[in-house]
Order: C-alpha cells, then structure tokens, then sequence
C-alpha cells in the first residue's frame, strides 16, 4: 500500500506444521497446513474418513469468499458498501453462512469425530466467542489457516509492530510515545468537529484524530461530553485471558510453535467461562513456544512458554484465587499430558490476567476482543470506523468493525485509511 516491498520490512514463513493437538486418552494429532498430509493425519490418528475435513474446509472458503469483501475489507456503516455485486452474492447465498445456527451444531452435522468437532469449535475462541452460542459464520476461520497460510513472524510477532513502526517513519510519521492522552477536544460552533487532542495537559491541534484505543474508554475517557453510543457500548464483551510466561528448563521435541491441551468437557468449560463467570477446573491450554524458530528467544536448552487459557472478562472476581487455582490445574494438566513433572523446570513466570490486560490497554473489562461475537447481530453491533456526530474522528483496533486479533485490528486500520483518502480526495 505505501508503494515498498513488503521483504525489505518484514519477513515471515509458512508453518508446515500449523497446531498440534493432543488429548487426555493420549490422543495426539498434527493439524498440517498440507491438506492431504492432514487428511491422512486425522485417517490414521482417529480412524475417520478424511472425505467430510474436507468437503468442512471448502464449506469454510466458501463463506470466506461470500464474506470478505463486505465484512473484512468494507464498512458495514456506508450504504453505498451494499450496493454492490458481492453483497448480492452474499445475500442470495445466506443459507451457506449458516448464520441461524451454532458454529457447534454445525460442526457436530459435519464432522465425523467428537474430537474433530472440539478442534474445529476451538476457532470461536479466535475472537473470545462460545462455540455453543457464535453463529456458525465464524466457520470462515478455518480458511484463513487452512486456506490462505498459517506463518509465524521473523523476529518474533513484535516484528510486525517493528516493522509498520520504521515503515511509518519512512513515510514522515512522527511519534510520540510514552505521553498520556487526557481527552479528544471537539469544536462545537456549528456541527461538531475534532479540534485536536489534549496530551499531558497540552492541547495539540489536529484536523482528524483516529483512536485505536477500546471505543468504551475512548468514549467515557476521552469524549466524555460527547453522546454515548449506549447500546454499542453496553454490549456484552468477550472473554479474555490468563497468561503464564513461562521460562522452561529443559526442551520438549513432542512440542512446536503452537500446541493445544484440550479439555474433556468443552461445553461445561465455556459454560463456565460465558454464564458462570468463572475458570472451569480442567481447562483446554494454549502454549506458544517461539523459541522453536528463533533459538535466541530462551538459552540453550531451554524454552520460552506463553502458556493461555480462555477466562471471562473483568467483573471483579476473587482473580487471586482464580489464578493460583488455573496455575495449579494447568500445571498438572501439562505434566499429566507430557508424562513430565513440569513444576521443577519452570525457571522463570510473570502473569498477565484480565485486571492487568485491562489495565495496560484500557480494554473495557479486560476483554480481549471487545465486544461478544455470541450472537448472529454481533458483526452489526460493533462501533463503525468512523463517528456520525463528530467530523474527522475515526476509529480502529479489536473493538471496532470488523473485529479483533491482528489481522481484523489491522482490516480495521485498512478501512480507516480508505475513509480518510476518499474524504480528503472529496476535499
């Protein structure tokens, strides 16, 4: 887009091994980016013809397909977005977005393995969402590894953030980090427009200002004259997060970049998590391990964990005592799955949870993707990329259209600066 090659900013490999699975009957299973490799993984691990993985896949690119341009690449808050070929397309073929149904109910119809079906509803966490509650939609996930590329970051996933940072430089973009923005200022004579921002007690003039700052803080903190978008910003909000940052004592070849430990009741887990507000005692794991491909990120014979499991956002739960509970099942959990005492090897831990995430990114309640996806309205419900009531202010991140994780935070980003370029063309 800035008119550079992308390789001489940022470089990245496609992961041939995207997630390794395992289970507690000592099920273990490779989800490769290969499909037929995959076909004959899930045939040979779980005795299951491959034939319906992949009529599930293609199903997933086809509601990719019917869904990127309007939802992904376009604002869903300009009419003009659905006065188009795709948006039709997408309209005649509404029953294949399976939007009336669970992404749970839809994989138990077209999965053959009670184990397959658990993988495949593990992608409603890709957005903090219930399986047993998010439409079926969310089944465009799967694509997105499957289809288009799992990669992992040279340098680390702070690469990407490096990357746009020096590129941004290139192009004449100033930054001023470590300064606190108190308040967006507004001129009211007339219609209401930006003015600018104030930044540690200084206003700084500005002729548009784009927040990627959480919408609920950047309305209550930073416009808290402004009029409050209740209803988008007291919708309910998804899960978040417990991580561990583990420096482990040893190397575990069995392990890769990203491994998944599931638990054996994926339905109470999330009921736990989406309605009883708590951490179920069994939890499905996430470890993350970068020093798989950059050996510089833990010393020599050692490993760098970022252990995650899904926990409910910040309602002022007993977080103390939650966490020492998860810490102490994960642990277990993790010892039991690898056959190894992993309490020992563990040199090194900081903690990051829902109080401290919301902390650090002003995320309302410490969610990590703003609000639920677990309703079929949800894609409609989130903030625009821009505001109907002041002129010149945009907004991107997670917690904005069209959602969060990085490549939706970095959509959102794309959408705003479409906006802004065909404003000022207007001009």
């Amino acid at each position: 887009l800035a008119g550079r090659e992308p390789e001489a900013h940022f470089q990245y490999q496609q992961l041939q091994a995207i997630t390794h699975y395992f289970y507690e009957d000592g099920t273990r299973l490779t989800a490769y980016a290969d499909l037929e490799r995959y076909a004959q993984e899930i045939t040979a691990k779980l005795g299951v013809e491959a034939a319906p993985l992949r009529r599930f896949l293609h199903r997933s690119a086809e509601k990719y397909a019917l869904t990127e341009q309007i939802f992904l690449q376009s604002s869903l808050h300009r009419w003009q977005s659905y006065l188009n070929w795709p948006t039709l397309r997408a309209i005649f073929n509404l029953p294949k977005l399976d939007l009336f149904s669970t992404m749970n109910t839809v994989n138990e119809r077209s999965l053959p393995h009670p184990k397959l079906v658990q993988l495949f509803n593990r992608y409603a966490t890709y957005n903090g969402s219930d399986p047993y509650q998010t439409p079926a939609t969310l089944n465009i996930i799967p694509h997105l590894e499957h289809g288009i590329g799992a990669f992992f970051p040279r340098g680390g996933m702070h690469a990407i953030t490096r990357s746009l940072f020096s590129l941004a430089q290139e192009l004449g973009a100033t930054f001023h980090l470590g300064q606190r923005v108190d308040q967006i200022e507004v001129a009211t004579n007339g219609r209401a427009r930006v003015a600018g921002v104030r930044v540690d007690g200084q206003f700084c003039p500005a002729q548009l200002v784009v927040s990627n700052m959480d919408v609920v803080n950047t309305y209550r903190h930073l416009l808290p004259q402004a009029q409050q978008p209740a209803k988008i910003l007291d919708q309910p909000k998804s899960s978040s997060a417990l991580i561990f940052y583990w420096g482990v004592a040893r190397t575990f070849p069995e392990l890769d970049l990203h491994n998944i430990f599931f638990s054996q009741n994926y339905r109470e887990e999330f009921a736990t998590i989406f309605q009883k507000r708590g951490i179920y005692h069994d939890p499905t794991v996430y470890v993350n391990i970068t020093s798989k491909y950059e050996p510089g990120d833990a010393p020599p014979g050692a490993e760098n964990w970022f252990v995650m499991i899904n926990v409910p956002n910040n309602q002022g739960q007993n977080w103390d005592e939650l966490i020492a509970q998860a810490r102490q099942a994960i642990v277990a959990k993790l010892s039991r799955l690898l056959q190894t005492d992993l309490a020992p090897l563990i040199a090194a831990e900081a903690v990051l949870d829902p109080r401290s995430i919301e902390a650090k990114t002003s995320s309302s309640q410490g969610a990590l993707y703003g609000n639920s996806s677990n309703n079929r309205y949800a894609a409609f419900l989130r903030h625009a990329n821009f505001s109907t009531q002041i002129k010149n202010l945009y907004f991107c991140g997670g917690s904005v259209h069209p959602g969060g994780g990085i490549p939706l935070s970095l959509l959102s980003a794309k959408i705003v600066g479409d906006e802004v370029g065909l404003r000022w063309h207007r001009k």
